[in-house]
């Protein structure tokens, strides 16, 4: 008995610092050059046809994106709780959507980085039905915008 609670404590204290070894979100976002911000057209306003995606950390540990799509829209705000490489081109990230919101919610996304672009390739709220799968939103059956990286 002895043995098996000494293996259970050795085991709750090893986790959080086994979870601290990997990379933090800031790390893997800033491996992919996700800070800054996305756009279909860098030059154009913020539209629905527009969307710009802005990453950053307004504090020390906190990544938080936002989606502008325009004055006549709220703006959408996603609070990145965990990041993980995937490939060399696909990061997988868990969020909240609309922290501290009554509708807020938690996701799970995947998305694919290459060549100064980024597309949502998947998206799942927890304990509801995919929303985009290999890139195609699943509602309207159309393509997730490619994002070129503004400068």
């Amino acid at each position: 008995m002895r043995f098996v609670l000494i293996f259970v404590l050795a085991l709750v204290t090893g986790l959080p610092a086994a979870a601290e070894s990997g990379p933090s979100v800031e790390q893997v976002l800033r491996a992919f050059g996700l800070f800054g911000t996305w756009a279909i057209n860098c030059q154009g306003p913020a539209t629905p046809a527009n969307p710009r995606v802005t990453i950053g950390m307004p504090t020390a540990g906190v990544v938080i994106e936002e989606h502008d799509l325009g004055e006549d829209y709220a703006l959408n705000r996603y609070s990145v709780l965990a990041a993980q490489r995937i490939s060399a081109e696909r990061l997988a990230v868990e969020v909240i959507f609309q922290p501290g919101a009554p509708n807020e919610e938690r996701q799970k996304l995947e998305f694919l980085v290459r060549d100064g672009t980024r597309r949502t390739m998947f998206n799942q709220p927890e304990g509801g039905p995919v929303r985009v799968k290999d890139g195609i939103a699943q509602a309207r059956g159309s393509r997730t915008p490619l994002l070129r990286k503004c400068e």
